[in-house]
């Protein structure tokens, strides 16, 4: 037979047991979105930005948007190194555009004027990421071509949104 001490001891163990398993359970967090902002290393420069990637966020990028923060920015990620063009459809922002290569270099900017719909092409054609800012951004915080984007911070950024990173070529 057991006393009630027993049975009261063998309870707490039980509870105990119980409790700590619970404690081994993983929190899952909410996946990030295109709404999420994330500090990256520019060069010298701590930015903070939102990172487009699915084709709806890459195609409306900072439409309709009538503010953007002083080092805040949207970053566009392609798959594929290519040939970059954008236009300001439906974005009153005025913005400059650096267009990187697959290494994460800066290696050209350009001004993009509020709702022009003229295409502002890279000479390049192995871009594959476009980082939009207000406009006068780089020359003011002395990011140049030849600065570099740390890609290892868009790494965690993809996975943060539940987007496998070696989709785009980035291990």
């Amino acid at each position: 037979m057991f006393s009630r001490s027993h049975l009261a001891l063998g309870f707490c163990l039980v509870l105990l047991g119980t409790l700590t398993a619970c404690g081994e359970k993983t929190v899952r967090t909410t996946p990030k979105t295109i709404d999420d902002r994330f500090a990256f290393k520019l060069g010298a420069q701590t930015v903070q930005l939102q990172v487009a990637v699915l084709p709806d966020e890459v195609q409306r990028g900072l439409m309709f948007r009538q503010t953007m923060g002083r080092d805040e920015g949207m970053l566009f990620v392609f798959p594929r190194s290519q040939q970059m063009s954008f236009w300001m459809r439906n974005t009153t922002l005025p913005l400059d555009i650096g267009y990187f290569d697959a290494t994460g270099v800066l290696r050209e900017i350009y001004p993009l004027y509020p709702l022009d719909e003229k295409a502002v092409p890279s000479r390049g054609r192995d871009m594959q990421f476009a980082l939009e800012m207000n406009q006068g951004w780089f020359k003011d915080r002395g990011v140049k071509p030849g600065d570099k984007l740390d890609l290892g911070t868009l790494r965690e950024a993809l996975k943060a949104r539940e987007i496998r990173p070696e989709a785009f070529g980035l291990r």
